[in-house]
């Protein structure tokens, strides 16, 4: 083997930009007569449309984000059985680390076992949660 049998298989045919007219890129070197992108440091968003309203002004606005659920939290049926008090509300899921304190509003909903639950619930509940607290002898008060 000697050097002069060694060829590389990457050919580079890049184009000599503004070599003169033989070289088919003189010239203007491929970018046309004026105008802005035939200058040096030229860049244009993506979005950008040549004046025309673009696309994400025309559309309508959509979507909503509720306030609401900043201060709302969905707890588990399960979650009853760490409490040891017969009378749950907000303030003692505050105080059992159920909830942090920023919540007003909690709902209860059917995840998780619950064995006994003669306790009383001032708190929102799904449709199957009141009928399976009440078979085990609670009592719910919204």
């Amino acid at each position: 083997m000697n050097l002069n049998n060694l060829f590389s298989k990457i050919k580079n045919n890049k184009k000599r930009l503004g070599r003169g007219i033989g070289s088919g890129k003189g010239k203007t070197s491929g970018r046309g007569h004026k105008g802005q992108k035939s200058r040096s440091g030229y860049n244009i968003n993506k979005i950008f449309e040549g004046g025309q309203s673009p696309l994400h002004r025309r559309l309508p606005k959509f979507g909503f984000r509720s306030k609401k659920n900043i201060f709302f939290k969905e707890i588990r049926l399960g979650d009853l059985e760490k409490i040891h008090s017969n009378y749950i509300n907000l303030n003692i899921l505050k105080a059992n680390k159920i909830i942090s304190k920023k919540i007003k509003y909690v709902k209860i909903i059917n995840k998780g076992n619950i064995k006994s639950s003669k306790k009383i619930i001032k708190l929102n509940c799904t449709e199957s949660v009141k009928i399976i607290i009440k078979k085990l002898g609670g009592i719910i008060e919204e």
